[in-house]
């Protein structure tokens, strides 16, 4: 509020008192740090002079894109200085102590037909007697590369998927009780039980790419009434990233091997390229893994409606 003295008219010795509102004008955004835009009227009172602007600005997408990028060099240089330890010291320990006298036995014991059945048939078998089949993939990629390797384990994982769920439907009320004793996964599990045939597709592919217990799916998806069809599809294409990275962690295990059997250490640009190599394959697959828990996360959004 603001006084003015008389000057002395008739009458005088008054005061006459005048309001000067303030005008402010707010600019915010959903996330409550918008930017604030603060206009007061002028000395005189005249309400078109503008005689003060404060502007008060905030960027926290800026702040949270520099937050991500400097997370996100931390974690480079954490797995590459992991890596560097991973291939300097640890790995040639363990290989020397455990990997190499496998390597030998194996080479030894079977040939390649033989081996060739023995990891075809632990890739096709152990997830219907819920063992990991992971290190077989190892195997398959140290011995056969990512060719061969790849062709090896995606034809025996598409045995390995289909033989929990036809064994599933046997006892499919037993699997629903279950997962009415989790609520949470069972939601998660069921949004690909629901719409057409590209939908559970999709959904199954998302639930083999996150974290979601690989062997228990096996068996829970058939009581999500999921079609067999876009199982086995959505399956094989959300395990791609699985086998990959389980062929490329067998041949850096064989290289590492070679050169601590041939008493030789690795060149230079060696370890360059296996710590680049292994930062990239570690990068992508936390990347492709929160990427399929967002649109799993999006996807079971979608369903709630109709699920109730």
């Amino acid at each position: 509020m603001t006084y003015y003295e008389n000057d002395g008219g008739i009458g005088g010795g008054g005061r006459r008192e005048e309001v000067v509102p303030d005008l402010a004008i707010t600019v915010q955004a959903d996330d409550n740090n918008g930017d604030y835009l603060k206009l007061k009227n002028g000395p005189n009172g005249d309400d078109s002079a503008v005689g003060a602007v404060v502007v008060e600005s905030s960027a926290p997408a800026r702040r949270s894109a520099v937050c991500y990028w400097a997370k996100m060099v931390l974690l480079f240089l954490c797995l590459g200085f992991l890596a560097v330890v991973v291939l300097k010291w640890v790995g040639p320990y363990f290989i020397d102590k455990d990997i190499i006298p496998v390597i030998n036995w194996e080479t030894k014991t079977f040939s390649t037909p033989v081996l060739t059945v023995l990891l075809f048939a632990s890739v096709a078998l152990f997830p219907t007697i819920l063992l990991p089949s992971t290190p077989s993939m190892w195997v398959a990629g140290m011995t056969f590369g990512y060719g061969f390797g790849f062709l090896l384990i995606i034809s025996a994982a598409a045995i390995g998927v289909s033989l929990p769920f036809f064994i599933g439907s046997t006892f499919n009320h037993k699997i629903e009780g279950w997962l009415e004793k989790y609520p949470k996964k069972a939601s998660i599990l069921r949004s690909a039980g629901g719409g057409s045939w590209f939908h559970q597709f999709r959904a199954v592919a998302l639930i083999r790419i996150s974290p979601f217990p690989y062997i228990i799916y096996n068996y829970c998806a058939v009581a999500t009434n999921v079609k067999y069809g876009p199982y086995i599809i959505g399956s094989l294409v959300g395990m791609v990233p699985e086998i990959f990275v389980a062929i490329y962690t067998g041949i850096l295990i064989r290289t590492l091997a070679d050169a601590s059997n041939e008493k030789q250490s690795l060149s230079a640009e060696q370890i360059i390229l296996n710590v680049v190599g292994f930062c990239a394959t570690v990068a992508t697959t936390i990347i492709i893994t929160v990427y399929a828990k967002r649109r799993l996360k999006e996807l079971q959004t979608e369903e709630e409606p109709l699920l109730q």
